[in-house]
């Protein structure tokens, strides 16, 4: 297929960070792209845009690959609560194609337009993480885009945000046929080559055209003894008897890859546009590489499904560990030594760079300007240097990013909302190195807390569960006190003592009496409870609702007995309770409707969907089962736990 065969646009649009008098939207295209945005809002007359280069930043990513970044103000405001047809125009002389000429995929059944709502308030939230494509079984964001299709006519019903709450790419964890459809669709695009440092191959398109490397990527360290102790910590993906065995085999490496990466989950196009071919294998890897085909197959048919939903609903996103690495600054000791090496400071910084093009930017684009400007110049400069990155910028411009503090933020509404960074801003133990870091440091925390005074109600979004599953933090802190942290993903708000401590003053505080509800996920399981402070008539009262994962799930025989014991070991009355340092606290997990009597974790794909009323308090409890049904979570009777 020659260039001129390329379609305009790659993979979106995407709807970010929408309000009445600002638009931000994300596509990728295959040239820098003139378009015109025309707005059907309910009764209104249309509107025609056009979009000026002062509101879309078109950052080349190769040399048949664009990114653009359009941020719209508004003059006239834009209704609220009703439905708003959009059409994006691409202005190529006296042709002027749009939606259904260069995306049919993205109509409605009957033809229409996508559309999207800009609600009144935070009154309904469509929530979710962990969206693993070779995992074996459905994809939550199509079970959710057959859910909203059901509502089209309803707006009053759509979701005010899909808030995706971390990893939505596995950048660590990556299918031999991912891979090389990757690398299938960098040759395509001409995705950006970069020099690298520190590895046995020389650049990137060395690592590109190298079969040996696939399910090896461990091999690409140098052979001595110095990165022995990078290549266990970093490329082994450390083994994790109590829960699975991740696998760094196919580790994504170059910034190429990382950004083939996001067209290759968000969009059915890119796939339209390579061919696949095994590379050669092992026996082993034959029959895993088989295997997984057939998943990513199935994956690759609900892409359109998923496009759908994405250009209907604002979505805003915060990493979490595999959108960068797994365990990603778990230890001092892992930062010292990830980040000593030049090879895995640029894995690690070329998946943050990836995350700022692809997902961050949307979240707030005036708190990330400064970032993305830096950016801009690195990616501009490899157009004239024949698609090559400046690999001294590459690295200076990590640098700066991985000191950046920022990625935080906060969407006004009612109620607010505050998406957390828990991976960068960690506090590091002052016992050991070896031992977790707090998921945010002092300053941070006070931030945070700054956040929560006299605010009558907030909804917090931390892509760990503040409130876990008691059992499974003890394990993770036998581990710990084992000085095997990694073993087990030891990432949970109360295994560094001190951050655990602030964190809970801060609800206790006489200055946050609200109503604060906790959206989490990471853990790939469900569940819901119902918190309050004890002793404390007018406390604040607390929820914790996790949703994970949007494809992924947990080993159901193991989570059944994490479940049961649990259960047996920290029920209401053990005196257990009194040894956590959530003692304090009273805490009423609600039972899945679905489950077996008893249950509390629910195992499955999917997206967790919670309704709030005007004081900020969740009415309703929903799991949308990518199976194709729903889980309730309804109260329990109150009782300590």
């Amino acid at each position: 297929m020659d260039d001129t065969a390329l379609p305009d646009i790659l993979a979106g649009p995407l709807l970010r960070r929408l309000a009445p008098d600002r638009l931000v939207l994300w596509l990728a295209a295959s040239r820098p792209l003139e378009l015109t945005l025309a707005l059907a809002p309910g009764d209104e007359a249309p509107r025609r845009l056009a979009i000026g280069d002062d509101h879309c930043r078109r950052l080349p990513v190769g040399r048949h690959a664009w990114l653009l970044l359009i941020d719209l103000p508004l003059e006239a405001p834009l209704p609220r609560g009703v439905s708003i047809a959009y059409d994006l125009r691409i202005r190529d002389g006296d042709a002027e194609p749009g939606i259904a000429d260069w995306a049919p995929q993205l109509l409605d059944a009957d033809g229409g337009l996508p559309a999207f709502v800009l609600a009144d308030r935070h009154h309904r939230l469509l929530h979710g993480s962990c969206r693993k494509p070779h995992h074996d079984g459905p994809d939550g964001l199509v079970r959710a885009e057959a859910w909203l299709a059901e509502r089209r006519d309803a707006p009053a019903e759509w979701p005010a945000w899909l808030l995706m709450t971390g990893d939505q790419v596995y950048a660590d964890d990556v299918a031999g046929p991912t891979l090389v459809a990757i690398h299938a669709l960098i040759r395509r695009l001409g995705l950006f080559d970069e020099p690298l440092e520190g590895a046995v191959v020389d650049d990137s398109h060395a690592l590109h055209s190298a079969a040996a490397h696939y399910y090896a990527r461990e091999s690409l360290l140098p052979d001595v003894e110095s990165s022995e102790n990078l290549r266990e910590r970093f490329f082994g993906g450390a083994r994790k008897p109590v829960f699975t065995s991740a696998n760094a085999r196919n580790h994504l490496v170059t910034l190429a890859e990382v950004l083939a990466m996001y067209l290759l989950v968000w969009s059915p196009v890119p796939w339209r546009l390579i061919e696949m071919t095994e590379p050669a294998l092992d026996a082993d890897d034959h029959t895993r590489f088989a295997e997984e085909l057939d998943t990513i197959e199935a994956f690759v048919t609900g892409l359109p499904a998923c496009a759908r939903l994405l250009a209907r609903l604002p979505t805003l996103m915060i990493f979490d560990d595999h959108d960068i690495t797994d365990d990603w600054n778990l230890t001092a000791d892992w930062e010292r030594t990830a980040y000593g090496h030049p090879f895995s400071r640029r894995i690690i910084g070329n998946a943050l760079i990836g995350y700022l093009l692809c997902q961050g930017w949307g979240n707030d684009p005036d708190r990330l300007a400064m970032p993305l400007a830096d950016c801009t110049r690195l990616l501009e400069a490899a157009t004239g240097n024949d698609g090559w990155l400046d690999g001294t910028d590459q690295d200076a411009l990590i640098q700066r990013l991985l000191r950046f503090e920022g990625w935080e933020y906060r969407v006004p509404g009612d109620p607010p909302l505050q998406v957390l960074d828990t991976r960068t801003r960690r506090w590091r133990s002052e016992r050991s190195p070896r031992r977790p870091s707090g998921l945010m440091d002092w300053e941070a925390l006070s931030d945070f807390q700054q956040a929560l005074l006299d605010t009558p109600s907030v909804i917090i979004v931390s892509p760990a569960p503040m409130f876990g599953v008691k059992l499974i933090e003890v394990v993770q802190r036998l581990f710990t006190l084992a000085g095997k942290p990694l073993v087990v993903d030891a990432e949970n708000w109360m295994a560094h003592r001190g951050a655990a401590s602030v964190l809970l003053n801060i609800f206790r505080h006489s200055r946050t009496p609200g109503n604060y509800v906790v959206l989490s996920g990471d853990v790939h399981y469900s569940f819901a409870y119902d918190i309050r402070i004890r002793q404390r008539r007018q406390g604040p009262r607390l929820w914790q609702i996790t949703s994970s994962g949007i494809k992924n799930s947990f080993p159901d025989t193991l989570l059944d007995w994490f479940d049961r014991a649990n259960r047996w070991l920290y029920a209401p009355r053990s005196p257990l309770n009194w040894f956590t340092q959530r003692r304090r606290m009273a805490i009423t997990p609600r039972d899945p409707d679905r489950a077996r009597a008893g249950e509390r974790l629910w195992n499955g794909s999917g997206l967790g969907l919670v309704d709030f009323d005007a004081e900020g308090r969740p009415v309703e409890i929903r799991q949308l089962d990518a199976r194709g049904f729903e889980v309730r979570f309804p109260p329990a009777a109150q009782d300590d736990a």
